[in-house]
C-alpha cells in the first residue's frame, strides 16, 4: 500500500498540492472573509481561479481525482454560514412559512413579524438578517424552490444553521447531479466530458452555489437532466423535468418558444402541453385570488427597480445624466423596454437559426440569455452559472472568461453605503465584450455562431 501512495505522489504532486492550496484558500474564504474586505476576496478568487485553471490543465482525465477534489472543496463550507449573501435567511424563512401552511406569496415579512402569535423559529432573526429590502416584498421564489426551502427548514430542526447544512446538501446532490448528466450529455453531442469540470471545478460556482446557497444548480441539475432526456428521445420525461427546472427559477422559461424547430410542430405540442400542466400542478397549492398580482408586480420589481453590475443600461444611463435625465424615471422606462425586446430577440433566435440540431439549440439558449443580461439592470454573479453551463455544449468559452471577472462586481458591499464602482464595472465588461467579439471572429461569425456539426 505504501509503494501504491508513492507511486501516485510521484506521478500527481503537483496536482495534489494544488488541491492542498485550493482547501486552504476556501478555508479562508468560507470561515474567515468579510465581503467588505474587497482586497481579501478579489486575491483569494483570483488564486482560486488560476489553482482550478491548472488543475484541468493537468488531470483533465483523471476524473475520478478532479470529482473527489470538488467535492472537498465545497464540504470546506459545511459549517460556514453564507458569507457573501443574506438571501439564505429570506429562504429558510419562506421554508419556515411553507411548513406552517402560511403562503410566502400572500404575506410579507413586515406584515407577519408583528404578529404576536407568529409561530416561526428564529423568526427575528431571520427577519433582521434577510434585509429590508427582502421584509418589504413578497417571495419571488417559484413553488418547487419553496418546497426544498421546507424540507431545508424540516432536516434543520429548530436551528439557522442546521437549515444551511440541509440546503448545502441539496446543492451539493445538484452539483453531483450536473456532472453526471453533464457528461453524458457532452458524449452525446460528440464532446470532451471533461469541459464538465469548468463547472464544477469553477470557484464561482462553489462559492455562490455550495457557499451562498443560491439555488441556480438546484434548477441546472433538472435543465441539463431534461436536455439529455431529449436527446435520447424522452419527451414526456423529458417535459416533467423541465418543467421542475422552471419551478426552482423561472429563467428557462424563456427558452420554450426555441424548442419548436428543435422538437417539431407535433412533439413541440406534447412538450409544451406537459410542461404546463406539471406547472400548474406545482403552482396549484399556492393558488388566491391575489397570488397573480402579488408575484408579477414582485418580479417586475428586477426590471423597474433594481440595479446591480449592469452593462448596457449603465451605459445609456452614464449618457443619460448627460441631459439631465432623473435616474428613478429611466429604469422604469428602460424596465419596460427590456421585457419587450427580449421577446423580440427569443423569436428571432427561434425562427432565424438552424434549431433543429441540439448544439444549434444551446448555442440558439446560450445567446438569447447572453443578450439578455447585457440588457439587463441587475446581474448578480450567480446569474452566469446558467451561461457557464450553456456555454460547455458550444463553441463559445466568454462565460468562463466572465465567471472569473465577474467578481469584481462585488466592490459595491465593501462601501457603506452600497456603492457601485464604475471603473471596475467597466472593466468587466470590457474584457467579457472584448472576449465575445475576439470569439465570433475566431469562429468566422455567422458562418460557425450556429455550428451544425
Amino acid at each position: 500500500m505504501s509503494d501504491q501512495l508513492t507511486t501516485y505522489w510521484k506521478l500527481h504532486k503537483v496536482p495534489i498540492l494544488l488541491v492542498a492550496f485550493s482547501l486552504a484558500f476556501y478555508g479562508v474564504f468560507a470561515h474567515q472573509l468579510q465581503r467588505t474586505d474587497f482586497v481579501k476576496l478579489l486575491t483569494l478568487f483570483a488564486a482560486l481561479f488560476f489553482l482550478c485553471f491548472k488543475l484541468i490543465q493537468f488531470e483533465k482525465w483523471n476524473f475520478k481525482f478532479l470529482l473527489m477534489a470538488g467535492v472537498l472543496f465545497r464540504l470546506v463550507f459545511f459549517t460556514a454560514e453564507p458569507n457573501l449573501s443574506q438571501d439564505y435567511f429570506r429562504f429558510i424563512w419562506d421554508g419556515e412559512l411553507v411548513l406552517n401552511l402560511i403562503n410566502p406569496y400572500l404575506e410579507v415579512p413586515n406584515a407577519l413579524i408583528e404578529q404576536k402569535d407568529l409561530i416561526i423559529g428564529n423568526a427575528r432573526e431571520l427577519y433582521e438578517g434577510m434585509g429590508s429590502l427582502s421584509a418589504k416584498h413578497y417571495s419571488n421564489y417559484p413553488p418547487l424552490n419553496q418546497l426544498f426551502f421546507a424540507l431545508a427548514s424540516l432536516l434543520g430542526g429548530k436551528g439557522i444553521l442546521g437549515s444551511v447544512v440541509a440546503m448545502r446538501l441539496l446543492v451539493l446532490t445538484a452539483d453531483l447531479g450536473i456532472f453526471y448528466f453533464g457528461r453524458k450529455l457532452l458524449r452525446t453531442l460528440n464532446r470532451s466530458p471533461h469541459l464538465i469540470f469548468w463547472y464544477f471545478l469553477n470557484p464561482l460556482v462553489i462559492i455562490e452555489l455550495t457557499g451562498n446557497l443560491h439555488f441556480e444548480g438546484v434548477m441546472l441539475f433538472f435543465f441539463i437532466w431534461s436536455i439529455y432526456l431529449l436527446s435520447v428521445n424522452k419527451l414526456i420525461f423529458g417535459a416533467v423535468i423541465y418543467a421542475l427546472s422552471i419551478s426552482v427559477k423561472l429563467v428557462p422559461l424563456m427558452f420554450l418558444p426555441l424548442f419548436l424547430k428543435y422538437l417539431g410542430a407535433r412533439r413541440s405540442v406534447q412538450f409544451y402541453l406537459v410542461v404546463g400542466a406539471t406547472i400548474v400542478a406545482l403552482w396549484w397549492p399556492f393558488y388566491a385570488p391575489e397570488f397573480v398580482k402579488n408575484y408579477s408586480n414582485t418580479i417586475g420589481l428586477w426590471f423597474s427597480n433594481f440595479e446591480f453590475n449592469a452593462g448596457i443600461y449603465n451605459g445609456i444611463k452614464q449618457m443619460a445624466l448627460q441631459f439631465d435625465a432623473k435616474p428613478w424615471e429611466l429604469i422604469k422606462t428602460y424596465g419596460r423596454i427590456t421585457p419587450l425586446v427580449t421577446v423580440v430577440l427569443v423569436l428571432l433566435f427561434t425562427f432565424l437559426p438552424n434549431n433543429k440540431k441540439l448544439t444549434v439549440l444551446l448555442t440558439s439558449m446560450l445567446w438569447v440569455l447572453t443578450l439578455y443580461y447585457f440588457m439587463s439592470t441587475t446581474v448578480h454573479p450567480w446569474y452566469l452559472i446558467f451561461l457557464l453551463v450553456l456555454s460547455l455544449f458550444t463553441e463559445f468559452r466568454f462565460a468562463i472568461v466572465w465567471s472569473a471577472v465577474v467578481i469584481l462586481s462585488y466592490f459595491a458591499y465593501s462601501q457603506s453605503p452600497f456603492k457601485e464602482h464604475m471603473g471596475l464595472i467597466i472593466i468587466e465588461y470590457f474584457v467579457v465584450f472584448g472576449f465575445v467579439v475576439y470569439e465570433i471572429a475566431k469562429l468566422k461569425g455567422k458562418k460557425l455562431l450556429f455550428h451544425k456539426n
